[in-house]
């Protein structure tokens, strides 16, 4: 089987978004969530506009770490910004762009956090700031079943990555 694939992160995949990340991930940078949602989706549209869209008229298949769901798990469910404005920024910005299928590591928080090594500002938050996003993911895909998949986040690396490329091509 052969299909060209791109993978691809947020924030920081484009020029301009390596400053946004910058911003974002400064240990010291105190930002309210709404600014905190906004420089995301000022990310997420350069992504878009220059990433995701350009080659998806390639017909690549893309593997992006974070979208749209992140900020509604984490600015949303986790520091409070009113759900119903990330989705209508989204419908703004997406230019339609939607994921076709959602991977959701799932893992009990206390071991996602045990796992970090070098905390940047948002994984600073505390477990119960991860529990609320950590919720919030599972909401989403108990709404969108049929594009969610939801994995064993314990399982190791090479069992997830085989799981995902199986899923991927069936």
């Amino acid at each position: 089987l052969s299909m060209k694939v791109l993978l691809t992160k947020e924030p920081g995949d484009t020029k301009n978004g390596k400053y946004i990340r910058d911003i974002l991930l400064q240990k010291n940078n105190a930002l309210d969530p709404l600014s905190e949602f906004l420089l995301f989706a000022t990310d997420r549209r350069l992504h878009v506009k220059e990433v995701i869209i350009p080659h998806l008229r390639e017909n690549y298949v893309i593997l992006s770490d974070r979208f749209m769901d992140s900020s509604v798990a984490y600015q949303g469910y986790g520091r409070g910004v009113p759900i119903s404005f990330i989705e209508s920024v989204h419908k703004e910005i997406l230019s339609g762009v939607r994921p076709d299928m959602t991977f959701l590591f799932d893992l009990p928080v206390s071991i996602s956090l045990s796992r970090l090594k070098d905390k940047d500002r948002i994984e600073r938050y505390g477990e119960k700031f991860f529990a609320r996003v950590r919720k919030g993911y599972l909401t989403l895909a108990k709404k969108e079943e049929n594009r969610f998949i939801i994995l064993d986040g314990e399982k190791n690396v090479e069992t997830l990555a085989d799981e995902v490329f199986t899923t991927i091509i069936n």
